[in-house]
């Protein structure tokens, strides 16, 4: 049996305490009302409620010193200021101080209704997330890895089992789906985690460079070699060589990397004696190997060595359900860098994050993040905000003309939006702010600041 959302209520108004009471009731909400704040508070304690409605004009405690000691004690849980009077300095207060809603009266139940579940839902995902974090971390105990799709689960489910096993893998997805954190992943949870872990980039390097880096050289090898210098592969003994972009290998470094797959020793270029080391091989490519293999680009046998097992990471369009959490990692970690205080996403962009297809995968979600971080002057992420990095398909799509500011192509693209809304709603307000994941004061004002009426679409 679901448990029931516990709501604290505290109005100084009686009649409608007891009104406010029974709407919520009547929805299934389990609420404790309160005339006198002084009681709610020294009864209130943290965990106990799951949102809390207080009046802000009350005469022994005001509402914004409610929000205060609610939020000492519990931060996690919202807060909607219930005022008569709402002004611009009142509502940048109470936000400050983190009112997770206003609600002007009078009101109508259902708008009360419709930002209490909003406020409820919003502290569902926050708790969901926070659990997602703590089971991933216990289970897999897998450092920048985040998700909870089926598909990931399973690929987190293979790299666990694999990494105690010495075994060469080649981790295979498109570009932008991680394929570096999960080699790390290997690495770390398999018993060379205590030596050294080394990467290189094999499309990134010219071919002589490459076998240089790789394999180290003598002094007096080449031109410039004035010193004896270790390659990657000494670096890495004891540990982890990953080999990120392996289908670019030249013949010739793949000829001496397959030698050494077999006998585990090399020869640096122009030394006479070989080396032994003791590395395990990680490889991935956002290539078809095996077409490389038909075309005669990539060896068949270094493929097979290389290829003991394969992990194959999905694109971030087969993962939809992990978006969310990564969007929500992504915002924290820019908050904490440039300390802005983004609290997330609004309905509407979280919405055409999850539609989108991501081509860039979680490489262009993480930039697509900071970069609208960085322009967003709100607290949430904004639909207009996100179209500058992203296409949004939308029926109506945000206006670019170059002579418009930035207030003005946000104005452009509401006004659309809101009459594409109203015209499949057949202008129904409570329908429309529930397909637009907005409440439906909002979508009032709107209607007045456009001066757009509903009845023109009925």
């Amino acid at each position: 049996m679901t448990k029931k959302p516990k709501i604290l209520l505290i109005d100084d108004e009686e009649g409608l305490c007891r009104m406010l009471e029974a709407v919520l009731g009547d929805e299934g909400y389990a609420v404790r009302a309160y005339n006198r704040p002084v009681v709610a508070m020294s009864e209130f304690a943290a965990g106990r409620y799951d949102l809390v409605i207080t009046d802000i004009r009350m005469p022994e405690m005001t509402g914004i010193e409610v929000l205060q000691r609610v939020k000492d004690k519990d931060p996690g849980i919202p807060v909607i200021i219930i005022t008569a009077h709402a002004t611009v300095e009142m509502s940048i207060q109470a936000m400050r101080r983190g009112a997770y809603d206003m609600v002007t009266k009078p009101f109508e139940p259902d708008e009360l209704l419709f930002r209490v579940k909003n406020a409820l839902r919003q502290t569902e995902l926050s708790a969901e997330n926070q659990d997602l974090r703590e089971e991933i971390a216990g289970r897999f105990r897998f450092d920048n890895i985040l998700g909870t799709s089926q598909k990931l689960r399973a690929v987190l489910d293979k790299v666990e089992k694999l990494a105690i096993r010495d075994t060469s893998i080649l981790i295979t997805g498109e570009s932008g789906t991680g394929k570096e954190l999960i080699a790390q992943a290997v690495h770390y949870n398999s018993p060379r985690k205590d030596k050294r872990f080394v990467a290189i980039n094999c499309g990134a390097l010219p071919e002589s460079v490459l076998e240089s880096e790789l394999f180290g050289y003598k002094k007096g090898a080449f031109t410039g070699a004035a010193e004896d210098r270790e390659g990657l592969l000494k670096a890495a003994d004891g540990g982890t060589l990953f080999l990120d972009e392996v289908g670019n290998l030249p013949m010739n470094v793949q000829k001496t990397l397959l030698r050494f797959l077999q006998e585990q020793e090399f020869r640096r270029i122009g030394d006479t004696t070989s080396t032994k080391v003791d590395v395990r091989i990680l490889s991935a490519t956002n290539a078809d190997l095996r077409e490389g293999v038909k075309q005669g680009d990539f060896r068949e046998d270094l493929y097979y060595r290389l290829n003991v097992v394969n992990i194959h990471l999905p694109p971030l369009r087969e993962r939809k359900a992990d978006i969310a959490l990564l969007v929500d990692h992504f915002i924290r970690a820019q908050n904490e860098k440039f300390a802005t205080h983004i609290k997330g996403l609004s309905a509407e962009a979280l919405e055409a994050v999850t539609e989108f297809s991501w081509p860039g995968n979680i490489r262009q979600l993480r930039n697509v993040i900071e970069a609208a971080v960085a322009m967003e002057d709100g607290e949430y992420i904004t639909l207009p905000v996100l179209a500058q990095f992203i296409e949004i398909d939308d029926a109506a799509p945000v206006e670019r003309a170059e002579d418009n500011d930035y207030s003005s192509a946000m104005a452009d693209f509401e006004i659309g939006y809101l009459k594409e809304l109203l015209r499949k709603t057949e202008g129904n307000v409570e329908v429309a702010a529930r397909r637009a994941g907005m409440n439906m004061a909002t979508i009032y004002r709107k209607l007045k600041k456009y001066d757009l009426r509903k009845d023109d679409y009925l």
